[in-house]
């Protein structure tokens, strides 16, 4: 476990996160919404670990990336589409975009769809940055158990089965609920 100032992360701190995460890590962090685990988007073999963990399904996770020009290159981002996510970003919101062929076919499973976000949370963004690439994350529960809005309130489980906990001293205000999904169809239009 390490803690870390969410508003003004240590970089060496932040640096050994990612560091875990690029060596097949899983971690539980802190967000704007919730709390969230993941690890690399480039690492098969810990995301089929945090899906065990959680019992959670493919669809049920998204990727975090710490700015948009990210998100466009794991998804297919038109004009319409590109606008909103500007006018949104970052924040709390977890957006259902058409997966580009950047992102692995193990985290799609036959899917073509990719929820995409970037949270309003200065240790994510510093992380994602110092990481190079995005996380494969999901809220820090349990299928079907309750989304946890604090450290206490994760799994033991989880806890256990990750790498590294992130606990910040400071977490700022965040929602205390998971982000909202905006799903967007063809032609840009929101389903």
């Amino acid at each position: 476990m390490i803690k870390i100032y969410a508003q003004n992360p240590n970089e060496k701190a932040v640096a050994r996160v990612a560091d875990v995460l690029r060596s097949d890590g899983g971690i539980v962090y802190p967000t704007d919404s919730v709390y969230a685990f993941g690890c690399s988007i480039r690492s098969p073999k810990a995301i089929e670990r945090l899906r065990a963990l959680s019992g959670k399904k493919g669809d049920e996770f998204s990727i975090v990336c710490p700015d948009l020009s990210t998100i466009s290159a794991y998804a297919r981002v038109d004009n319409a589409v590109f606008k909103v996510l500007k006018r949104n970003l970052p924040g709390p919101f977890t957006f259902v975009l058409n997966a580009s062929g950047k992102v692995p076919d193990k985290f799609l499973e036959k899917r073509k769809t990719v929820g995409v976000r970037i949270p309003d949370h200065e240790f994510c963004r510093r992380m994602l940055r110092a990481l190079g690439r995005p996380v494969v994350s999901t809220s820090a529960n349990i299928s079907g158990e309750a989304t946890p809005a604090g450290l206490q309130e994760v799994a033991q489980e989880i806890i256990d089965g990750v790498d590294f906990v992130v606990n910040p001293r400071f977490e700022g205000k965040p929602t205390r609920k998971a982000s909202s999904i905006i799903a967007f169809g063809e032609g840009g239009e929101v389903k």
